[in-house]
């Protein structure tokens, strides 16, 4: 996939993931079922921190890319091909610990936590604008869980932990639904 739709995907897991949240009160944004649970706040607190990291990370691997600085990760490309769907289902236990970077820490409003992760959107799009001449694939980021990962699959990733969030939250708003 082009970098351009990936972009795309994320831009509109991310829609998809605030329009969710947006149809919830502040006090069923903070709602949760049990203390292991994550609210709605927390999901999107969670998704803004991981996010962030994973931007700031593929930028970081850029500039030391064009700086002539030895890449980060240097080993075998054990995923080179797969899709994220493919390198999660590899990689992951079905309830992961988040590493506590990315952990919600914070609390606060859902309207901020939602500003806060929409405001994402811009510097990927000109990450992927930096990444235009670049060949992406051949730029390793590698994630904390699942290892190595090219900056195209971290695009994936990021789509596909936006919609992930997004199913949790809405398992939320069914139970509040009952």
């Amino acid at each position: 996939m082009a970098l351009e739709e990936l972009l795309q995907s994320v831009g509109t897991a991310r829609n998809r993931y605030i329009h969710c949240v947006q149809q919830l009160t502040e006090e069923q944004a903070h709602w949760k079922p049990d203390p292991e649970t994550w609210s709605a706040v927390e999901n999107t607190e969670h998704l803004y921190w991981a996010e962030h990291g994973g931007i700031w990370g593929m930028w970081k691997i850029l500039q030391a890319k064009r700086d002539g600085k030895p890449p980060v990760y240097a080993g075998e490309l054990i995923h080179r091909g797969l899709s994220i769907e493919e390198i999660i289902a590899r990689t992951w236990q079905p309830k992961e610990k988040v590493p506590p970077i990315a952990a919600p820490r914070m609390g606060g409003s859902v309207a901020f936590w939602l500003a806060a992760l929409e405001s994402l959107q811009q510097p990927l799009t000109q990450l992927s604008q930096e990444l235009a001449d670049e060949d992406f694939e051949a730029i390793i980021h590698p994630h904390p869980i699942s290892g190595p990962l090219d900056i195209g699959q971290r695009f994936e990733f990021l789509r596909f932990h936006i919609d992930r969030h997004r199913n949790q939250v809405t398992n939320l708003q069914t139970m509040l639904a009952v």
